[in-house]
């Protein structure tokens, strides 16, 4: 979302919750499904990381051109999420057991990505420009190179995109800045 925020030009406010006040259960008997994030627009509330991209999505022009866009770009985020889904797994749950076989298994679930973005021959999942889905991608793709360095060797289109991505002056403005590096990737310190 940060990402998505900073490439559009906006401003936001991130409120970050330490580990012990979320235990206390004052602040997660608020939120509707017990989770962050949290994500307000002025009167707006919304819960669930992907119901607030496609938020933003509809509102900066990042949910495609027409409908069958829109379509596309959900069935791609809703792919970005199976990966993300593991990748959490992974590090909350296996990482000390189960480090290496995911690694060897990642160019299994990276090959589909790479596929989609080569033959949409635009440097985008869908269309001509980033969507949400792309914001969400490229959060994972940047989490999984610190995972592994080389992840995105093979995949020549998933590392321009990488790339690209990072290069865009705000992107870049954000992933160079010191409150993004001191923010650890993942709550537990693994990655």
């Amino acid at each position: 979302m940060k990402i998505m925020l900073a490439d559009q030009g906006q401003e936001w406010k991130e409120n970050l919750v330490n580990f012990e006040d979320w235990m206390k259960g004052d602040l997660k008997a608020r939120c509707v499904f017990g989770q962050l994030p949290k994500f307000e627009d002025g009167d707006l509330v919304l819960y669930q990381s992907n119901a607030i991209l496609r938020h933003l999505g509809r509102n900066h022009g990042a949910y495609g051109k027409d409908a069958r866009e829109a379509a596309l770009i959900d069935m791609m985020n809703d792919g970005v999420e199976d990966l993300r889904l593991q990748y959490v797994r992974l590090i909350y749950q296996e990482y000390d057991t189960g480090k290496d076989a995911y690694i060897k298994d990642l160019p299994n679930h990276l090959s589909k990505f790479e596929v989609v973005m080569a033959s949409n021959k635009t440097g985008f999942l869908v269309g001509d420009k980033a969507s949400f889905a792309d914001y969400n991608l490229f959060d994972v793709l940047i989490n999984h190179r610190v995972l592994c360095s080389t992840c995105l060797d093979n995949f020549p289109s998933l590392k321009s995109f990488v790339d690209k991505m990072s290069a865009h002056p705000k992107i870049k403005a954000l992933l160079d800045s010191d409150d993004f590096k001191k923010m650890p990737i993942n709550g537990n310190g693994k990655q």
